[in-house]
């Protein structure tokens, strides 16, 4: 980046806005979705009525702000990318009174969404590894790629908290609890920005918690649950891992949509908070308010609206902020220093990041897919597998004959998140439609393995016979009975069941594609049914972007339940290797869920997080409970938890720390790894409360006899609430802090007693438990 300093920065921003013309401080605020090998093309529904058609020549007359995924909207050869993006560059600064170039931002929820570039787990299989720092790893190597070609900005991690997880989006949260969220969300920000990539918090607030699950779906939460539940992980990431820029969110809260919140854009993320960087549109959010929510009348005043919330870049493509806004200075509807405002802090980011300055020569040797982050791509996938269950049958024991069936397990796609360049750009039109693939999509691009190839190669004197039994949406009579056969005759079934990743409409999971149950897609659930049937030995592996109710297969009390159940949480181009590698042993299944598995397909939403009376309880005939909590994960060996101790007094003040320690054991005969999990429950409080919420984590990885202790040192104020007076406090009284393998199992708990209460001042909350492991 520049050497510039943030003051020094500004300073020059300030200058430069004094100097522009009102047309050339637009520019700044405006984009241009153009790839470097063709136009963007539809990617989403509404793109053709939002976008104004303007010429590229007409866009970049006055300068530009953004150029919008000039690598993630076609395939592109990455060294004639490079080079064509920054003959365009060169081309935007010429256009320049000020030789300003544009700040250029992709995607990069799974990777980098360019063709050919490496493909990682999704976000809620990042969740599944409970660990920071392994995912901080992922995101250097990810900005690392970006950068090289000449990409400023990421558009990443979305820090959404699961409400419902029949929402399509749920593959692309980090799962349900906003400490997890904030933390692996944090080493995500820090380690893409110490690549050089600004780092995109999205989607900003309460998104996920719509209204049914579904997609854009209105949401109305209080005050209360939206600051403690869902913006706590933002700011987390604002204020610890000091991220560069965040987006709107689509929803609109109580009838107030994000693009148009000046609280929660101004007050809370500034002024409170402190952040500095810039707010960008999500892809045609400012033309909603006009469009979808209709708050505005025309695109002029939706234009005035958002800027003077906070919003100070639209995205994708000219629009809003193009004429309608000029034309809005023009009449009165919006004061110029607002425009001011925002083009500031455009320019101060581009100052920092070399934007005024020379450019970089094209790379002419680029590698999208190097080794290194392959392998990283592996590591991550094997330490996100889940283990739900097991009676002994795993790890594998080479039997001889095995039957493997299920619609996933040769389709190298299921490994995908819709935000992974293959199964983002998966065609929806008719008549390009293969009559043989119901799932039509580009090259993939990069070396995928199906879980059928990989285990053949990991147990190669076992005769495995693959049945699909259809696909994941259509499966006959006839597929089910081959598959019948297959089980029947083997030693050993194992059942691939899942999802197939896509957008709006093009597949069981992704952006778009919610689920009004949580019962598998399709005929999954009768295919799992009948084999289980066979009596023969079943192994179930769930390859999803979403939990799902398994029926049969997980209930103990059934005539023939699963021998055992693996959960992937769509795990990347790396992924059918680290399936097979925890189900053949290999490797040790590391994973830890993110989100509960649901009891029934018709289990209402429901997270951990709720009070007691969201719980099972005398007064209500519906049971919420998950077949499996959220935490919950399996290992091959066994751990022995000796009680928690308190290292600090049984007295602490409202601004003091707790500290806690808990020794765990290997006591068995592999290694394995183990999650130690930190919940606090407030008994008494004058507001009603999550019965328990994480505040802190560790996994220890440890062999056969080790031992280790992990202390955490818990500052008082993660027991902070909203009070009556819309103040956070801390308040006085017991607080229990339970040592617990998931939220259901817990291990030991430890008594302490805050002394008084007290006010914390917006922003100054202390958001991290500090975990030391020796």
């Amino acid at each position: 980046m520049d050497t510039d300093t943030p003051s020094g920065a500004a300073e020059r921003a300030a200058g430069l806005v004094k100097r522009m013309t009102l047309e050339e401080k637009c520019a700044q605020l405006a984009s241009l979705w153009r790839g470097v090998d063709s136009d963007a093309g539809d990617m989403a529904p509404h793109q053709s009525e939002q976008s104004i058609g303007h010429s590229e020549d007409e866009v970049i007359a006055n300068g530009l702000g953004q150029l919008t995924r000039p690598f993630g909207s076609a395939p592109v050869d990455p060294e004639a990318g490079a080079a064509r993006l920054a003959a365009l560059q060169e081309k935007i600064k010429a256009n320049s009174r000020f030789g300003i170039a544009a700040l250029v931002h992709e995607e990069c929820l799974a990777g980098f969404m360019a063709h050919g570039a490496t493909i990682f787990p999704t976000p809620l299989a990042w969740g599944a590894t409970f660990d920071p720092e392994l995912i901080g790893a992922v995101a250097r190597q990810i900005g690392a790629t970006m950068r090289q070609v000449g990409v400023h900005q990421g558009l990443a991690p979305v820090l959404d908290v699961v409400a419902d997880s029949r929402w399509g989006r749920t593959e692309e949260t980090m799962g349900e609890d906003p400490y997890l969220i904030g933390t692996i969300g944090s080493a995500y920000v820090t380690g893409l920005q110490e690549s050089g990539i600004i780092a995109t918090l999205k989607h900003f607030a309460g998104y996920s918690a719509s209204h049914a699950a579904r997609n854009f779906g209105p949401v109305y939460l209080g005050e209360r649950q939206l600051a403690e539940t869902y913006l706590t992980p933002f700011e987390m990431a604002v204020r610890i891992g000091r991220a560069g820029s965040v987006m709107a969110s689509y929803a609109a809260n109580d009838g107030i949509p994000s693009h148009a919140n000046q609280r929660l854009l101004t007050g809370i993320l500034r002024d409170e908070w402190g952040f500095e960087g810039t707010v960008v549109a999500d892809y045609f959010g400012v033309n909603f308010l006009d469009s979808l929510h209709h708050i505005a009348e025309r695109r002029g005043d939706a234009a005035a609206l958002a800027l003077t919330a906070g919003v100070d870049v639209e995205l994708p493509n000219v629009d809003c902020y193009g004429d309608p806004l000029i034309d809005a200075v023009g009449t009165g509807r919006l004061e110029v220093d607002v425009i001011d405002r925002a083009a500031e802090r455009v320019l101060t980011q581009k100052i920092e990041l070399g934007l005024m300055d020379e450019l970089p020569e094209a790379p002419t040797e680029v590698d999208f897919d190097p080794p290194g982050a392959r392998a990283l791509a592996a590591e991550a996938a094997r330490r996100s597998i889940v283990l739900l269950a097991n009676d002994g049958i795993l790890p594998l024991a080479a039997p001889a004959r095995i039957a493997l069936v299920g619609p996933v397990a040769a389709d190298k796609a299921v490994m995908l998140g819709c935000y992974a360049f293959p199964n983002h750009h998966g065609r929806n039109d008719a008549d390009d439609l293969d009559p043989d693939d119901p799932y039509p999509h580009v090259d993939m691009g990069v070396e995928i393995a199906t879980l059928a190839g990989a285990l053949a190669a990991d147990l190669p004197e076992a005769v495995i016979e693959h049945v699909a039994a259809g696909t994941v949406l259509e499966t006959t009579d006839a597929d089910i009975a081959a598959a019948v056969r297959a089980a029947a005759a083997a030693e050993l079934a194992i059942v691939a069941v899942g999802d197939r990743s896509g957008l709006f409409g093009r597949g069981t999971s992704g952006e778009g594609c919610d689920a009004a149950s949580h019962a598998l897609p399709g005929q999954q659930g009768e295919l799992l049914d009948a084999v289980l049937a066979t009596g023969t030995p079943t192994v179930v592996v769930v390859i999803s972007g979403r939990p799902y109710a398994l029926g049969a297969a997980a209930d103990s009390g059934a005539e023939h339940p699963a021998a055992a159940i693996v959960q992937a949480f769509l795990p990347g181009q790396e992924g059918a290797g680290a399936i097979s590698a925890v189900l053949t042993g290999s490797a040790e299944p590391e994973g830890r869920l993110p989100v509960g598995v649901p009891a029934r397909p018709d289990s209402p939403p429901a997270t951990y997080l709720g009070p007691e009376l969201a719980r099972r309880s005398n007064v209500s005939t519906v049971d919420p409970t998950p077949l499996f909590a959220f935490g919950h994960g399996l290992s091959y060996t066994e751990f022995e938890w000796d009680a928690p101790r308190l290292l600090s007094g049984t007295e602490v003040a409202p601004d003091g720390t707790v500290e806690v320690a808990v020794r765990v054991r290997n006591a068995g005969g592999r290694s394995g790894a183990e999650v130690v999990q930190l919940y606090l429950h407030d008994p008494v409080s004058t507001m009603v409360r999550p019965v328990q919420r994480l505040v802190g984590f560790a996994k220890l990885r440890l062999g056969p006899g080790e031992a280790a202790e992990t202390r955490f040192a818990m500052p008082v104020d993660q027991a902070a609430l909203i009070g009556a007076d819309g103040e956070w406090t801390v308040e006085a009284g017991e607080l229990e802090l339970r040592l617990a393998r998931s939220a259901s199992d817990v291990a030991g708990t430890v008594t302490v007693s805050v002394t008084e209460s007290r006010h914390l001042d917006p922003g100054t909350r202390r958001l991290e438990t500090v975990t030391e492991v020796g």
